[in-house]
């Protein structure tokens, strides 16, 4: 369990707030990340691993002419995976990652061609503009590494969106609330 993992946990729980993820090169990592954290289950719904592209369509409500014309290694994908998860498993939060870990490129994206997303709430009152998010990495590495890399990195995008909508004194009082869990 990594401390990006706590620190997801703890801020969702101390917000009351829930999570889904929709996977594809990660295969589950991802869920395995966070699920390895105790307590996560008063925050973590499930997940989906669409691993095949039509599937991503199907289970996450992926628009099926952008997966005909970009393939399913595209930041609007990712985008659509995350929202797609959030609506379909009823959370706050939506992550996701696509991309190609190797060893071929994949509908013309190049190895280590990878992208995650967050998708949350959009909060007028906390000045965070909440939705969604893309962040593309180019990784370097071997298959496993560049599936680990893209789970701390979506963990690491979440944990920013969460702790945005927070000012440093309401997050020591939550932790001094929560036991500093």
């Amino acid at each position: 369990m990594s401390s990006t993992a706590t620190d997801v946990v703890r801020l969702l729980t101390v917000k009351g707030e829930t999570l889904a993820v929709a996977e594809s090169l990660t295969g589950g990592l991802v869920a395995a990340e966070i699920t390895s954290v105790p307590g996560a289950s008063k925050v973590f719904r499930g997940s989906v691993t669409a691993y095949a592209t039509d599937l991503k369509q199907e289970l996450l409500s992926v628009d099926a002419a952008l997966l005909a014309v970009r393939g399913a290694v595209d930041p609007q994908v990712a985008a659509q995976m995350a929202a797609g998860v959030r609506k379909a498993l009823g959370t706050d939060w939506g992550i996701a990652t696509t991309g190609v870990a190797g060893p071929e490129p994949q509908d013309g994206q190049a190895v280590g061609t990878v992208f995650v997303a967050v998708d949350g709430p959009r909060r007028a009152d906390s000045g965070s503009a909440g939705g969604g998010k893309v962040e593309a990495l180019r990784l370097n590495g071997d298959r496993e590494e560049i599936r680990r890399e893209s789970v701390r990195s979506v963990l690491a995008l979440l944990l920013k969106e969460l702790a945005g909508e927070q000012t440093g004194n309401e997050r020591a009082q939550d932790t001094e609330r929560n036991g500093g869990f």
